[in-house]
């Protein structure tokens, strides 16, 4: 039986949307005072800690094998790497704008799962999509001359993610979510420990472990939290809904992280970016109704020819 339910995904990846980009800020903060190693690290291993427990009070399954466990391991380093992108681009670039380059990710996910996975991409879908992305260009307004190389380091971050989101919808009819996420975060706090206490050997900058004070702990226990919850919605959704139709959702990340660089760091775009960021929010809305209305054609039942 089809586990598929588009609304209900909707409606999950609508709180990632909400958690990822908090996520973010709390990165971008700690980023400037903490080493990615240890972030990372803790970023893992809060995730692991908050899921392990569950799973024994809930006995849910979490043993993997073969195919499961390869796609599992891969999954892992993917996140870690994304999220050490991310975290990287957003020393240099301010909140909305490293979102915003970083959202060729849902267009990606599109062709991806089209030509890839066969996924049914509808015109309207598709064509959501691609406003959504043209509204994207006008929030970046990127600066090569000023940035650098930096405002690269989002575009690999968006092709990271569209894999690994991939990479989950093939897990994730398969495995329980929760288990899913504990058993990432056990791989990758095996991963990053030690790379950690190599680095702090070695004196790599990025790898070197240094008492974090009290404040810098608050946020480290956050940004586990917050990245716990986020990448728990993810998943959950892409268990009820198919990539192609969850991608244009994540548009709305972008308001998102406007609205909390405005807050936290001062940053608001100017006139050309809150047109883009309506364009991408009228997209994603668009998308939301048209599948609620998709969902309530579907229950209806079809009457019967009569004679």
């Amino acid at each position: 039986m089809s586990l598929d339910r588009p609304f209900l995904g909707i409606v999950l990846m609508l709180g990632f949307c909400l958690f990822a980009p908090l996520g973010d800020a709390v990165a971008k903060l700690l980023g400037q005072t903490v080493a990615i190693g240890l972030l990372l690290s803790f970023r893992f291993s809060i995730q692991a800690l908050v899921l392990i427990p569950l799973i024994w009070m809930t006995n849910r399954p979490w043993r993997m094998q073969g195919r499961i466990l390869r796609l599992t391991i891969m999954r892992t380093l993917l996140h870690i790497l994304g999220i050490g992108l991310m975290v990287t681009a957003l020393q240099y670039l301010p909140l909305a704008d490293a979102v915003a380059i970083a959202f060729v990710m849902p267009f990606i996910i599109l062709l991806l799962g089209r030509f890839v996975l066969n996924e049914h991409v509808g015109r309207r879908r598709l064509g959501a999509a691609i406003v959504g992305f043209l509204g994207t260009l006008l929030v970046v307004q990127p600066s090569f001359a000023v940035v650098g190389w930096a405002a690269l380091l989002p575009l690999g971050v968006a092709v990271n993610f569209a894999v690994l989101m991939l990479i989950t919808r093939q897990i994730a009819k398969e495995t329980d979510p929760i288990s899913l996420q504990a058993v990432s975060g056990v791989m990758a706090t095996l991963i990053l420990v030690p790379a950690l206490l190599i680095g702090t050997w070695k004196g790599f900058d990025m790898l070197t472990y240094s008492p974090p004070n009290s404040t810098e702990i608050s946020l480290l226990l956050g940004i586990g939290v917050i990245g716990t919850v986020a990448h728990l919605l993810m998943t959950w959704s892409l268990r009820f809904a198919p990539s192609s139709t969850l991608a244009p959702m994540q548009y709305l990340e972008i308001p998102m992280a406007a609205l909390l660089g405005w807050t936290v760091f001062g940053d608001w775009p100017d006139v050309l970016a809150l047109w883009g960021i309506a364009i991408t929010v009228s997209a994603g809305l668009f998308i939301l109704l048209t599948e609620q209305t998709s969902a309530a054609r579907a229950l209806t039942p079809t009457p019967e020819p009569l004679g």
